[in-house]
């Protein structure tokens, strides 16, 4: 193990410890002229007779290489500040070739990956291009980091250069001229936005069209069919509790069911023919006092008339147009069922051809008096501006505690 060399005439170095360096820190290096006795720095020898070990050197002349001959190891690089090591951005590495002749002395890069281009044995000399370091002084890197990385540290700004076609040296900056015109260039215009206003207009008044339509033929008669359910267990359980009782009825009161077997069709009756009331709520109307003061079902000679909705908000008439001779439409009511076999269609008709109504419809083919039914309601489909027309005859009356008739049992 070498042994420090006490040098006479120097203060504050104990057994090769310099000061600031405090106690434990190891032995210095010994120089190689202290080594080996040569002047390296003067003309005269280094005098080493006053040393108890000169007699016997650390190391034999020559066992040693000189310091920074070939072969021997690199100098330590010198270490750059923080500013300077943070603008220093490793680029993509060149590749190496094995084959190249390595230079010893090539100073050694710590930032540098190794086998890249800047490494010791690569043979190559690291660029600019290649490292991502600025070639220049500490000024020229501050201003290549501005460049890159904004002046507060964000990315560039988007009208801070002009656009450059890959591989090509960056642009200079716009000046204020042309900054000024490619801000204008890309302002809105008044015509764009215009049009996207309008285009805004048009999108909205298409939603709302189409939860209109949702509306209209869905959600108005799921809410229908609901209410129209609700009146009829209603007014079966007032029957079976005896709370109705037939007799003058009041408008929008359900006095009565209507069975279409054929179209499935349960619905009940009730009072007047009025859209909110009545028709809305997925029920039919009866022609009675204050429309066209029809006859009731338990009338001995009359006409029956019924309107309803043929779509939307339930549409218990839609399908009356299936309707052939002989198809059974059953009226119930809290005592009696009325059964009705259908007779004749009238396709389209005026809304103010009133005739339909009468004791002896018009263009019924009935000839005299009788016990008939009507059905009223809008054609063609989804439009009000015609009527379609369905007339029967009364072929049975069956009171209930017979049970019910053959129509609603088949």
């Amino acid at each position: 193990m070498a042994r420090g060399v006490r040098r006479r005439g120097c203060r504050g170095e104990v057994d090769g410890a310099r000061p600031g360096g405090g106690q434990g820190h190891g032995v210095t290096a010994l120089r190689p002229e202290r080594e080996s006795g040569a002047d390296r720095y003067g003309t005269g020898a280094y005098d080493a007779s006053w040393e108890p070990s000169a007699s016997a050197p650390y190391d034999a002349p020559g066992s040693a290489p000189p310091y920074g001959t070939p072969g021997s190891a690199a100098p330590y690089p010198p270490g750059g500040d923080d500013e300077t090591m943070a603008l220093r951005i490793p680029g993509p590495s060149a590749p190496v070739d094995p084959l190249a002749p390595v230079d010893p002395l090539a100073p050694v890069d710590p930032l540098a990956p190794v086998g890249s281009a800047a490494s010791p044995g690569s043979g190559a000399s690291p660029s600019p291009a290649t490292t991502g370091t600025t070639p220049g002084g500490r000024a020229a890197r501050r201003k290549a980091a501005r460049r890159r990385h904004g002046r507060r540290g964000g990315g560039p700004g988007p009208q801070t250069q002009r656009e450059t076609a890959p591989g090509d040296r960056p642009a200079a900056p716009l000046s204020r001229v042309e900054a000024r015109r490619l801000a204008r260039a890309r302002r809105t215009s008044p015509g764009v936005l215009a049009s996207r206003i309008i285009g805004e207009l048009f999108i909205t008044a298409g939603v709302v069209m189409l939860l209109f339509v949702t509306y209209q033929l869905w959600w108005s008669n799921v809410r229908a069919h609901q209410q129209a359910g609700n009146e009829a267990h209603h007014l079966q359980d007032d029957w079976a509790n005896g709370k109705r009782k037939p007799g003058a009825f009041e408008p929008g009161q359900g006095f009565a069911i209507l069975h279409i077997p054929k179209l499935d069709v349960v619905v009940p009756i009730a009072e007047g023919t009025s859209k909110t009331k009545v028709l809305d709520k997925g029920m039919v109307g009866h022609y009675g006092p204050g429309d066209f003061d029809t006859a009731m079902p338990d009338a001995k000679t009359g006409n029956f008339g019924l309107a309803g909705h043929r779509n939307t908000h339930g549409e218990p008439f839609r399908y009356i147009n299936r309707l052939t001779p002989g198809d059974p439409i059953v009226v119930e009511t809290q005592d009696t069922y009325y059964v009705y076999k259908m007779t004749s269609m009238l396709p389209v008709t005026s809304p103010s051809n009133t005739s339909v109504l009468n004791p002896i419809p018009a263009g019924s083919g009935f000839t005299g008096p009788g016990r008939y039914i009507t059905l009223t309601t809008c054609t063609p489909e989804f439009t009000s501006k015609y009527r379609l027309i369905v007339w029967g005859k009364m072929v049975e009356e069956r009171p209930r505690s017979k049970g019910k008739p053959d129509a609603l049992v088949d």
